[in-house]
């Protein structure tokens, strides 16, 4: 188990991150080469299964054991009018989950991912950011590691989700912070704002930024002041993902905002990932340029809760059996590119 003993300790693992196994990478784009089609006609099912090779390190990548983690938290600046719910709403939603009610229990299910709802505190939220920091140094370490304690050394494919009113407030602080821009640039509508909600978003974010944006040196001290434990938890998951080696769907717009803080720390950060889908949320678009991720999937989905991803793991799934399965040509008996 993946476990950061202090907040250095945490930097020293975002500052040395394995890479690919460059063998599995030249094995599996030789079996593309190999297989009964014209070369690259898969698109990007071909792109999929040899980045999938290359972090599982092996030729013919499986998604037996796809794993997807739901954090839950519970934000101080959502007493500021930036939901279009109340708080409360984040502990209806983790009893939903549970009773297999919600739309990430019906995807997962689809996709063959075992799913796993963990709730942080949700009787004690964050500091509002617009006045204070989100959390303490150790309320920080402690959802970073929770996320982190989630990853099995067994996973195949990991997706991790998020249930948390009010988050798309801090997501955005969060991007401003790391990506600059105005804050409306970075605010959208969350579960359904009116106008007048967003200008409270966009008003609190700015706040935020004045307040913190100069002590924001590094990824912990942002995800500190601007996170939350929800955010924290999913940027710890994906960090203990890629020293396992373990390759992960990034979901939406909250998910891809927990991951720029620790980009910025590291470029190389984000090479396990791939981006499941682009949400209908405003941000969400020019996140994805500034991480240089190319997402799957363009369905107008905003939910949040890892829904993008688990939905995204059914291309994932489709890429390796063509993979796995397909005849070469040489077993097919077909003759390929340039025989005589």
């Amino acid at each position: 188990m993946i476990q950061f003993a202090d907040r250095a300790a945490f930097a020293a693992a975002l500052a040395d991150l394995p890479a690919p196994d460059a063998a599995a990478l030249e094995a599996a784009t030789q079996r593309q080469a190999e297989l009964t089609k014209p070369a690259g006609s898969l698109g990007r099912l071909e792109e999929i299964a040899v980045f999938m090779a290359g972090w599982q390190g092996r030729e013919k990548p499986v998604a037996e054991r796809i794993r997807a983690m739901v954090f839950a938290g519970n934000h101080g600046v959502a007493t500021r009018g930036v939901s279009a719910f109340p708080p409360e709403v984040t502990h209806q939603m983790v009893a939903n989950f549970r009773a297999g009610g919600a739309a990430i229990n019906a995807l997962t299910a689809a996709c063959g991912a075992e799913l796993s709802v963990v709730p942080i505190d949700l009787d004690r939220p964050t500091g509002d950011i617009t006045s204070e920091p989100a959390m303490s140094e150790a309320d920080c370490l402690a959802a970073l590691n929770i996320g982190a304690a989630t990853v099995r050394p067994d996973t195949d494919l990991l997706f991790v989700g998020e249930m948390g009113i009010g988050n798309t407030t801090p997501a955005a602080a969060l991007s401003a912070q790391v990506f600059g821009g105005n804050p409306r640039d970075w605010t959208g509508r969350g579960t359904g704002l009116d106008d007048e909600g967003v200008a409270r978003k966009a008003d609190a974010v700015a706040a935020a930024l004045a307040l913190h944006g100069a002590d924001c040196t590094d990824a912990f001290e942002t995800l500190r002041r601007l996170g939350g434990r929800e955010v924290a938890a999913m940027a710890g998951a994906v960090l203990a993902a890629r020293h396992l080696r373990i390759p992960v769907l990034l979901d939406g717009f909250i998910c891809c905002a927990a991951m720029a803080p620790l980009l910025a720390d590291n470029a190389a950060f984000l090479a396990h990932c791939l981006a499941a889908h682009c949400s209908a949320e405003a941000g969400h678009v020019r996140l994805l340029e500034k991480l240089s991720l190319d997402p799957l999937l363009h369905l107008g989905m905003r939910l949040g809760e890892g829904s993008g991803a688990a939905v995204a793991a059914q291309i994932v799934r489709s890429a390796l059996a063509a993979h796995a399965g397909m005849a070469t040509f040489a077993e097919a008996a077909v003759a390929g590119k340039g025989a005589a």
